[in-house]
């Protein structure tokens, strides 16, 4: 089997937190540090780590930034041997954080990733994959593209819609290729479906082709629902410290979990607790994340 291939964002994550809580329009005293990072980024690096072969096809700008990305991201263990690097400043994430490391907002600048270009994926590269995982970061023709090269050679994709408005890059998908699972918040649930309620949000991407709709509402958990049955995952109780990359890490320990030939329901599970090991960490990828360690905190909290 192939290695798992990822098609996604990378930038620089600067992420500030107030030392009390946030009040906006005027400056917060607190602390700020950057990382690599990049929902795409996050998932491979984070899939490098579990001990997944992994590649990953991103932008990388021509400067200080774009090496601190490639450095970081092979460290994890992660192929970089189809990434892009184009004539242009490195992507961009700004995120302000409360005392208590939730997000108050955050600003990104995506502009290399979104000049990726379907001859930067090639056809055989995607044949060549066991799964594919791609965020909308990347521009509509593009996911259009990598989504369809993808279901042409049966290889499942796994989305993740990044935000409400990011998501509607994913609308000319909806219906038109088969996904394996999607990963929306709810919001990006009623973006992506235009229903507001839940399950007919659910209904009508399962109508659209999608087999898992896997459902993150943060503290309270998440649902994975299969065309037949759902699964609610509770979120392990935690001391946040930073919810910056939570999602990424709970994106890559599920798609860990189904190359080993796990069940949705488990390798969601396992989701559930490297999202807790992310929260609980300072790092948006936390840097000593294994397969060993998840399996340890799961058998610690069960």
């Amino acid at each position: 089997m192939g290695a798992v291939l990822v098609v996604g964002g990378a930038n620089v994550d600067v992420i500030a937190r107030s030392a009390a809580p946030f009040v906006a329009g005027t400056s917060n005293p607190g602390t700020a540090h950057s990382s690599a990072g990049g929902v795409g980024r996050n998932i491979a690096a984070n899939l490098g780590l579990l001990g997944v072969p992994t590649t990953l096809i991103a932008a990388f700008g021509n400067d200080t930034f774009g090496r601190r990305l490639e450095d970081e991201t092979r460290s994890a263990g992660v192929d970089l041997g189809h990434a892009v690097q184009l004539p242009m400043p490195s992507g961009s994430y700004l995120a302000m954080l409360d005392a208590d490391g939730e997000l108050v907002g955050a600003v990104s600048d995506m502009t290399a990733t979104e000049s990726l270009l379907p001859e930067h994926v090639r056809e055989g590269v995607v044949a060549a994959a066991s799964y594919l995982v791609v965020d909308t970061n990347l521009s509509a023709p593009l996911l259009e593209h990598v989504c369809r090269t993808a279901a042409s050679h049966g290889v499942p994709v796994v989305l993740d819609p990044v935000s409400d408005l990011k998501a509607q890059r994913l609308l000319p998908v909806l219906g038109a290729v088969p996904i394996h699972t999607i990963t929306p918040t709810r919001s990006e649930l009623a973006a992506l479906s235009g229903e507001s309620d839940l399950v007919s949000g659910v209904h009508a991407l399962h109508a659209a082709g999608i087999a898992k709709v896997w459902v993150r509402e943060g503290a309270r958990g998440s649902t994975l629902f299969g065309e037949d049955a759902a699964v609610h995952i509770p979120a392990i109780p935690a001391e946040v410290r930073d919810v910056t990359g939570a999602g990424d890490a709970m994106c890559a320990a599920y798609v860990h979990g189904l190359t080993i030939g796990l069940d949705d329901a488990t390798a969601a599970t396992r989701g559930a607790v490297a999202a807790y090991l992310t929260i609980t960490s300072d790092f948006t990828v936390r840097p000593d994340l294994s397969a060993e360690l998840v399996e340890h905190v799961m058998e610690e909290k069960r």
